[in-house]
């Protein structure tokens, strides 16, 4: 079995935000070689995410609407975690969101089902973060 390590870096310039990843993890997988087997997707910080849907904008739109009203950044006061930094909200919505993806390999592509895409979503932004690629399998 072969092994695939690769980190991807994101500086999102707003607050929040979402990116579609989907041509940077399947480049990883073209470099890795690996035919059949496993990507794990995985954001390596807790107040960023790393969720598989469709690349509609109406959809992002809906997303920021659904999270802010489940996890207000404002009032900041209302949260105990704030104190050096102003982010409960932040780790509310990874939460929600999901750290990571698993995509099964087949012949080489990510066996993606009708409109499926790998993003990155951020809540915290305005420095680098990292996402995890690892690929297991033939």
């Amino acid at each position: 079995m072969k092994s695939y390590r690769k980190e991807l870096w994101f500086e999102i310039p707003a607050r929040r935000g979402f990116r579609n990843i989907t041509g940077q993890v399947e480049e990883c997988l073209r470099e890795s070689g690996i035919r059949e087997g496993l990507l794990l997707c995985n954001a390596m910080h807790i107040t960023a995410s790393v969720f598989i849907n469709d690349d509609e904008s109406g959809l992002h739109h809906d997303y920021e609407v659904w999270l802010e009203k489940l996890a207000p950044h404002a009032p900041v006061a209302q949260y105990r975690h704030n104190g050096y930094e102003d982010n409960a909200d932040a780790h509310m919505k990874r939460q929600i969101m999901g750290r990571e993806v698993v995509v099964a390999i087949t012949g080489g592509k990510l066996d993606f089902g009708t409109w499926e895409q790998i993003f990155y979503g951020e809540f915290d932004g305005r420095r680098k973060k990292r996402v995890l690629v690892k690929i297991i399998g033939e």
